[in-house]
């Protein structure tokens, strides 16, 4: 009988260690997050018709929904960054890609950043106006060279020595943007801009700031944060903004959190949005959602700047946070249903 005891007790314990061995060697399930978004500003119900606000939701959803895609297939954060914000750059509803505002020249100047947060790794490009997919080609400079930003001619004949295609600068052309720049230009003759500013009212630059970004987190709990933009309708001087500027546009560590702006760049850059509120969140311990709250509503505010961030942290908690009237953004709920927001 003692014997039996024993041989009993012998096959149990061989039992639940072979069972704890093949438990530690499964994948274990992470939960997946993402938000993106389509630009920050003075975005109010009232001026956005019915079909509008439908083109914008079903385009925020399709955006996101591809990155969940990815996500959902093991995918990592990065390339469910990339695919979402693709979607948003074919689209003429958003100030990136197709949809980028014009220059003073009359051109199109493009601007996008990614970083990685499990090694810090980055890539950048700005003022490039022949690149389809900006967004990519920074993923390309991040993996297939040894710099983070590269800017005008130099970043597409990089972009050519790597297989991508550039397309004519017609492909950009909306009427849409190209009237906002006749009236930009119009209110600069006239010697208004100024004068309205001063009066409180606003000019089509002030009226929405068009970026469009994506953060998120994958199955292995790596986080992946990008940006993309056309700038500022009627810029000068070869202007570039925050987008393309690691730590203010954008910024990934898989320790803190993943987050892309969106607002008013030259605020952004003298702040350091990106990687401010990732210091705040890995010096003093903040939430992601108190980190982004004291940058945007403070020291952004403080300073008169408008726009907003979109945050995901290491454990999925997520935060939109915004100064201005509205901000184009969707992300994922923890069932993984979409969800998306465009007014205060």
């Amino acid at each position: 009988m003692r014997r039996s005891l024993c041989l009993v007790f012998c096959l149990c314990l061989l039992w639940v260690g072979s069972t704890a061995h093949a438990h530690r060697n499964q994948p274990q399930s992470r939960r997946i997050g993402m938000v993106i978004h389509g630009g920050a500003g003075t975005i109010l119900k009232s001026s956005l018709t019915p079909e509008m606000e439908k083109a914008y939701r079903d385009k925020l959803t399709e955006s996101l929904l591809a990155g969940k895609s990815v996500l959902e297939n093991h995918g990592s954060s990065l390339d469910a960054v990339e695919a979402a914000i693709r979607i948003l750059e074919d689209s003429p509803l958003f100030n990136a890609g197709k949809g980028a505002v014009f220059t003073a020249d009359g051109t199109n100047s493009l601007d996008a950043s990614v970083m990685e947060g499990k090694s810090l790794k980055a890539g950048a490009v700005a003022g490039v106006g022949h690149i389809k997919n900006p967004i990519s080609l920074a993923r390309i400079v991040m993996e297939k060279s040894p710099h983070v930003l590269l800017t005008g001619k130099g970043a597409e004949t990089f972009a050519q020595l790597n297989g991508v295609k550039l397309v004519n600068p017609k492909y950009f052309f909306t009427e849409r943007r190209w009237e906002e720049l006749q009236h930009e230009k119009e209110l600069e003759k006239k010697g208004l801009k100024e004068n309205m500013r001063a009066a409180g009212f606003s000019s089509p630059e002030d009226r929405k700031y068009g970026t469009v970004g994506a953060v998120a987190l994958d199955e292995t709990g790596s986080l992946a944060a990008g940006t993309s933009t056309g700038g500022m309708t009627n810029k000068k001087w070869g202007r570039i903004g925050d987008s393309p500027i690691i730590g203010a546009g954008t910024y990934a560590n898989n320790q803190t959190c993943a987050v892309s702006a969106t607002g008013h760049g030259e605020y952004f850059i003298r702040l350091g949005v990106a990687r401010d509120i990732a210091a705040l969140m890995e010096y003093q311990k903040l939430s992601v959602k108190e980190a982004t709250e004291t940058v945007i509503l403070k020291k952004l505010e403080a300073l008169g700047g408008k726009g907003g961030v979109i945050a995901i942290d290491r454990n999925g908690n997520i935060a939109m946070t915004f100064n201005s009237e509205g901000m184009y953004r969707a992300y994922l709920n923890p069932e993984g249903q979409p969800v998306v927001e465009i007014f205060r």
